[in-house]
C-alpha cells in the first residue's frame, strides 16, 4: 500500500531537548549534535535549560559557530533557529564531574517544562539528556530516573525501556532494581504485558507489520529444563506460549550467552531480556556508543542517549555526540511512523496519488 501523506505531515517537527545534569557532558553533546545548521531544515530544536551554562560551554569549548535564540516561554519559539528556553537568569556555578543538588533541581525543572510544552502542543517529541539519579531523588520526586517519572506522569500502566541501535532493539522486563530482587519480580503477567507493549511499539513506532520477538531466559542455559532454576520453564515459557496463542510471533526462552554469541539476535526485530545487565551489556557492546534509549508505551515520543552523565570526562571536550544525535533522529522517525500508522488506521483505504 502507498502511504497517504497529509499536509500536516509536512510541518517541521519541534524537538524538546532537556539539558539533564549540567555538571556532566549534556551541554557538550547537545551543542555538538546541533552544530550543523542544515539540521534546522529538518526540525526545530528547543533546549530546556540555562542560557548562561550554554554560553559558558560555547566559549569554553570554542564553539563560536554555534548560535542560538534565547526564549522565556514556548510562544517565542523561532522555527528556523536553535532555541533555548531559559529556566533562570540566576548565577549558576558549574562544577564538572560533581553531583550537586542544584543540578538535579534544574534537571527536573527542565523535564517538567518540556513535558508541559508537549501537552500544550508547543513541541512534538522529547529528547532527554542524562541526569544523575543520586541528586534528583527527593520526597517531591521519588523516581530513580526518567522512565518511572514519565510512566507516572502520563498514567501509563506499562512501559518498556527499549534500547535501539539500527535493527537491534532490546527491552527489559525489570529495570533499575537490585539483582537479588529480579526473580521475585518476574511474573507471567508481567512478561506478557511487556510483550504486548513491545509488539505494539514495533508495529506503530518502527513500522514493522509482523514483528518477531525473542525472549531470553532468566537462568544460565535458560534453566536447562529446570535443572538450573525453574523460572524459565514455569514462568517465562507459559508467557511466550500465551502470546503465541494470541497470534504473536514470539520465541524462546533463549540462553542469553549463546543467543548473542552466535548472532541469533540478528534474526529478530526485538529482544526481551529479563533484567537490566542481561540486555544492556550486549547492547552497549554492539552499539558502541551509538545506542538510544526509547520509552515504549508512552503516549508521547521520548528518547535519550544510551550513556549517562559521564562525570569522568565532563568539561574535557572529548565526549561523542553520536548517541545524542541518534536520539534526536530516532525521535523524529518514530513521530513520523506513529503519524503514518494512525492516519492509515483511521483511513485504511486512503492512499497517496
Amino acid at each position: 500500500m502507498i502511504k497517504h501523506t497529509s499536509a500536516k505531515s509536512q510541518k517541521k517537527i519541534r524537538v524538546a531537548i532537556t539539558h539533564g545534569d549540567f555538571n556532566g557532558i549534556s551541554y557538550e553533546v547537545i551543542i555538538k549534535a546541533l552544530r550543523d545548521n542544515r539540521l534546522l531544515e529538518m526540525f526545530t530544536p528547543v533546549i530546556f535549560g540555562l542560557s548562561k551554562v550554554l554560553a559558558f560551554h560555547r566559549k569554553n569549548f570554542n564553539f563560536h559557530d554555534f548560535n542560538y535564540h534565547i526564549i522565556n516561554h514556548t510562544g517565542q519559539i523561532n522555527p528556523n533557529k536553535i532555541n533555548i528556553l531559559n529556566l533562570t537568569n540566576d548565577q549558576i556555578d558549574i562544577d564538572f564531574g560533581k553531583s550537586k543538588k542544584e543540578a538535579g533541581s534544574y534537571a527536573i525543572e527542565a523535564l517538567e517544562r518540556a513535558i508541559d510544552s508537549i501537552n500544550e502542543a508547543r513541541a512534538d517529541v522529547l529528547v532527554t539528556a542524562p541526569l544523575n539519579k543520586s541528586n534528583i531523588v527527593s520526597d517531591s520526586f521519588p523516581f530513580a530516573g526518567h522512565t518511572g517519572y514519565l510512566a507516572d506522569k502520563f498514567k501509563s500502566s506499562q512501559v518498556v525501556m527499549l534500547m535501539v541501535y539500527q535493527n537491534l532493539r532490546i527491552g527489559t522486563v525489570t529495570g533499575h532494581i537490585p539483582l537479588k530482587d529480579v526473580p521475585g519480580t518476574i511474573t507471567e503477567d508481567k512478561i506478557a504485558s511487556n510483550l504486548a507493549v513491545l509488539e505494539r511499539s514495533l508495529k506503530r513506532d518502527f513500522a514493522i507489520p509482523k514483528p518477531k520477538i525473542a525472549v531470553l531466559g532468566l537462568n544460565p542455559h535458560a534453566g536447562d529444563d529446570g535443572v538450573i532454576g525453574d523460572e524459565d520453564k514455569h514462568i517465562i515459557y507459559p508467557a511466550i506460549l500465551k502470546a503465541k496463542k494470541q497470534g504473536s510471533l514470539v520465541y524462546g526462552p533463549f540462553p542469553a550467552d549463546g543467543f548473542f554469541g552466535s548472532g541469533e539476535y540478528t534474526k529478530y526485530d526485538a529482544v526481551l531480556a529479563m533484567y537490566h545487565d542481561q540486555g544492556l551489556i550486549p547492547f552497549k557492546t554492539l552499539a558502541a556508543g551509538h545506542g538510544v534509549n526509547f520509552t515504549a508505551g508512552l503516549p508521547i515520543v521520548r528518547t535519550s542517549p544510551s550513556h549517562g552523565t559521564a562525570y569522568n570526562i565532563a568539561g574535557k571536550n572529548i565526549a561523542s555526540a553520536d548517541s545524542m544525535r541518534e536520539a534526536i533522529y530516532l525521535a523524529i522517525d518514530i513521530y513520523n511512523n506513529r503519524r503514518t500508522f494512525d492516519e492509515n488506521s483511521a483511513n485504511p483505504l486512503q492512499v497517496e496519488t
